[in-house]
């Protein structure tokens, strides 16, 4: 399953460290993160909960980019 979420992030190197946080959470198959766009793209493991996982998605890309915005909506 792929989601796709908004997102506000400052510049394209904290998108890239926000993109490789994401990519290390379990249940997260593969998240790319457009700095352009301000959205990320998260595709989620198989069997994996996303109402579950991307709370830790958020953390995780917060403890890289502390005011990074993801919009869970």
């Amino acid at each position: 399953m792929k989601k796709t979420y908004g997102i506000e992030v400052d510049c394209a190197a904290c998108a890239q460290k926000m993109e490789d946080a994401a990519n290390k959470v379990n249940g997260v198959a593969q998240a790319t993160v457009s700095f352009m766009t301000q959205k990320i793209k998260v595709e989620f493991a198989e069997g994996a909960d996303p109402a579950a996982v991307m709370p830790d998605v958020v953390k995780a890309c917060k403890r890289v980019e502390s005011d990074c915005e993801i919009v869970l909506e």
